[in-house]
């Protein structure tokens, strides 16, 4: 049974902190993002910094077997490539990438991620803080000059860090100035300190939600709860609660597992608890292009499409020679 809802302009309610002026170009960003269902399918491609090269080079864990990362992976191009050719909302990555390859898919929707770190400063060392490495000022000029398609901006927020101050202030900013020029604006809310007790807590992921809606999100990126009892399901709804109907909760798709389990636990995700989509990175990337394409199809067959489980297999595993223009 299909929940798909086809969204029309005057559907969509502009916060007021767009001007007058710029609600046409919020609203047509907001469409092309959810392909006209208010839903929105990130494709997470920031990974090159927050992960370094662990995900796209070597051996990945899915479930109990071992696999080699395909070699397609290693080179940042795949991401492009991935997303010029699959049906994404948007494809979330640093400005540097984008400047350098966007010119050569012009037609993919750019979600710029405004400030990222690596992984390798653990908690224990030090409490994270990520700053923005680009203004949206700058974002907002690059626009214009290159005329790439730039829907909207990214910006994570450790929620629970000593340091979490600078970066609410930081996000608060953005999405002041994204929507003052008709850009939307996700944040990755992610609980993360020595003050946090479980990133994955139910109680303190809705937190986390809240606090994105506080500060001015479209959408919030979140982890996927691990409660102690009871499904994660059931448990998600508190975030999608508190982040209230006017910004939207999307879950990350984490580290890469079967791909009919994945595809489950985003049915699961969006007609259970009532999230608004998903952002994938590694689930996608982490495979060969043509693999990666259909993988990003099935889970916007879901997303987007209102599709069942059963329905998006299908789309992933069809056997289509899918021509790749290099």
């Amino acid at each position: 049974m299909s929940h798909h809802s086809h969204l029309t302009a005057k559907d969509i309610v502009v916060p007021a902190d767009v001007p007058k002026s710029m609600a046409n170009e919020y609203v047509k960003n907001y469409l092309k993002a959810t392909h006209n269902t208010g839903k929105l399918m990130l494709f997470a491609g920031d990974q090159k910094i927050e992960h370094l090269n662990d995900d796209f080079h070597g051996k990945v864990k899915v479930g109990d077997a071992e696999f080699d990362i395909p070699l397609d992976d290693a080179d940042p191009e795949h991401l492009f490539k991935i997303a010029s050719k699959a049906k994404i909302g948007a494809f979330a990555t640093q400005l540097g990438l984008i400047a350098k390859y966007g010119t050569s898919y012009k037609d993919v929707p750019y979600l710029v991620k405004l400030n990222s770190k690596s992984h390798l400063v653990k908690t224990a060392q030090k409490d994270p803080l990520s700053l923005s490495a680009w203004s949206v000022e700058q974002i907002v000029n690059f626009k214009k000059n290159s005329g790439l398609n730039i829907i909207g901006v990214g910006y994570t927020v450790y929620v629970g860090s000593e340091f979490e101050n600078e970066m609410t202030r930081e996000a608060a900013q953005i999405a002041l100035h994204a929507h003052h020029n008709g850009l939307l604006t996700v944040f990755w809310m992610y609980p993360r300190g020595k003050a946090v007790p479980d990133e994955k807590d139910p109680h303190i992921v809705a937190g986390a939600a809240g606090v994105g809606a506080c500060l001015g999100a479209d959408f919030v990126k979140v982890n996927y709860p691990k409660p102690k009892e009871g499904r994660a399901s059931e448990a998600f709804k508190e975030a999608v609660l508190a982040a209230g109907k006017m910004t939207k909760v999307i879950t990350a798709g984490g580290s890469s597992k079967s791909v009919r389990d994945f595809l489950q636990e985003t049915w699961d995700q969006i007609n259970i608890s009532g999230c608004f989509g998903n952002a994938t990175g590694r689930n996608i990337h982490q495979k060969p292009l043509n693999e990666a394409i259909k993988m990003a199809n099935a889970i916007s067959a879901i997303t987007l499409g209102g599709k069942s489980v059963d329905e998006a297999m299908k789309v992933f595993t069809l056997i289509k020679l899918i021509k790749i223009n290099q």
